[in-house]
């Protein structure tokens, strides 16, 4: 949560360090007039006319008054920042880097080290490493003193991401869930159709047990999104991406004793993937189309579990007064290692437009087949979902909620003579709560149930989660 912030008063913390501090990030502010040599100053009147001088696009004697206060006193914070910016504009980043590393360990207010994470971040983003200028500007927005010098902070942090051509999103939850496993809400099923009629004349009814029925415990998620951005013009954009995803588990006491010798990692669930994207603007400018290729590769319980190549194709137009249609299609190619070979497409169109009370309501239909070397694994699928946005804050977060519907038919089962018909029936409620901000970070809530109507015991399932999390505020 925010500290409270605190405006010191020394005389380090004069007008030369804040008018320094707040320089533009790009270009200088209005001129003043350069002392005149003859002129003999006190310490403050050297760091306001190196800060003049800096205005004055003279760094080099900005530099000369900057070493002549540390030379005095080492722990001038104000003449390390002068040092910092004046080094950054000479293109000598590491004196820069280093002296605004000097200045951040010597703050103690709030207002110091805005100051001193400005600068370093602005020297950082000089020297081409402004993924990490980016994560100095968070704490530039952390410890910003007021509302005003925060929202500088983060008009130059989303400059910065949108000018670099790396982008790294994490995000990291923990989540109680009533079923770690995705196992059965059932106590009993039948064994394979064609197998106990040819043994014994009819259908066998079997106990579930063990890992075959739901297990509770707790799931811990990680997740990395990286995007380099190798070109780009005023219509496209082409991307190279990679994303990581790993969920470890551990058992609740019940899950321990309904299923002994199970442990959580027996669960565990990693993938990674690696690709290209195309985004460009059309339909005078009105519409954004996207392409993407993706190859990439899974592992369950800690062993090679499937790898795949997904290509994918959507298009999206604006209408008026906030109004956004969506269509998507994907064709994705399994090769199955613990599991089948699998084909399948998916065509998404999606709908979303703002009510009168200045809610968000989203809409989106899917169509679903699949195809596959094991004809049980074969299906077909529709589903519907929706989420709605409100406008105004529940307990001081945003608040969404969201309805999921999907019916699964699979022709064939060796369960049933049938085949097998799933229909799953989700509902969730997202909460993020704006107000609690760490290094412009959000907590997050989200709670949702989830239910599966199977005409095979096996396969009926209920699931219960609350998933606590963050994400980035801006």
């Amino acid at each position: 949560m925010r500290r409270a912030r605190r405006i010191g008063k020394s005389a380090h913390r004069g007008g030369a360090l804040l008018f320094c501090a707040l320089l533009p990030w790009v270009g200088s502010g209005p001129l003043a007039a350069a002392p005149e040599d003859r002129t003999v100053l006190t310490p403050p009147q050297m760091r306001t006319a190196a800060a003049d001088l800096l205005r004055l696009r003279n760094p080099r004697q900005a530099m000369a008054l900057a070493d002549a206060l540390i030379a005095r006193d080492p722990h001038d914070r104000s003449a390390l920042l002068i040092r910092s910016r004046s080094a950054r504009d000479l293109g000598d980043y590491t004196l820069a880097r280093k002296a605004a590393k000097q200045a951040w360990t010597l703050s103690e207010t709030e207002e110091e080290k805005y100051a001193a994470a400005l600068i370093m971040a602005q020297a950082l983003s000089s020297g081409g490493q402004r993924t990490l200028a980016q994560f100095w500007l968070r704490r530039a927005v952390e410890h910003a003193p007021d509302k005003h010098l925060e929202r500088r902070a983060v008009r130059d942090f989303r400059y910065l991401r949108a000018s670099t051509p790396w982008l790294h999103r994490f995000s990291f939850s923990v989540s109680p869930e009533s079923n770690i496993n995705n196992g059965s809400s059932e106590r009993s099923s039948f064994l394979n159709y064609e197998l106990s009629e040819l043994l014994l004349g009819q259908p066998v009814e079997y106990q579930l047990g063990g890992s075959q029925r739901a297990l509770s415990g707790i799931e811990y998620a990680l997740g990395l999104q990286s995007r380099y951005r190798f070109h780009q013009t005023a219509t496209r954009a082409h991307d190279l991406a990679f994303s990581l995803t790993a969920r470890s588990y551990t058992l609740s006491s019940e899950a321990k004793a309904q299923a002994p010798g199970v442990e959580g990692n027996d669960f565990a669930f990693t993938s990674y993937q690696i690709g290209y994207g195309l985004r460009g603007i059309n339909l005078g400018q009105k519409g954004e189309f996207r392409a993407a290729a993706d190859l990439g590769q899974s592992w369950y319980g800690g062993e090679e579990y499937a790898r795949f190549l997904r290509l994918s194709a959507g298009q999206s137009f604006k209408l008026d007064r906030g109004r956004r249609i969506n269509a998507r299609l994907s064709h994705e190619i399994q090769d199955g290692i613990l599991t089948s070979d699998q084909n399948t497409w998916r065509a998404d169109m999606s709908y979303s437009f703002k009510l009168p009370s200045g809610a968000a309501l989203w809409t989106n239909l899917t169509l679903a087949g699949a195809t596959s070397n094991q004809a049980a694994d074969e299906f077909e699928e529709i589903g519907v979902r929706t989420q709605l946005t409100l406008a105004k804050p529940i307990f001081g977060a945003t608040a969404q909620f969201g309805l999921w519907g999907r019916i699964r038919d699979y022709d064939q089962s060796p369960h049933s003579p049938d085949g097998r018909q799933d229909d799953r029936f989700q509902a969730d409620l997202s909460l993020t709560f704006n107000k609690i901000d760490y290094y412009g970070f959000n907590p997050t809530l989200r709670m949702s149930a989830a239910k599966v109507d199977s005409n095979i015991g096996l396969y009926e399932s209920h699931r219960f989660g609350v998933n606590f999390g963050i994400q980035s505020a801006f």
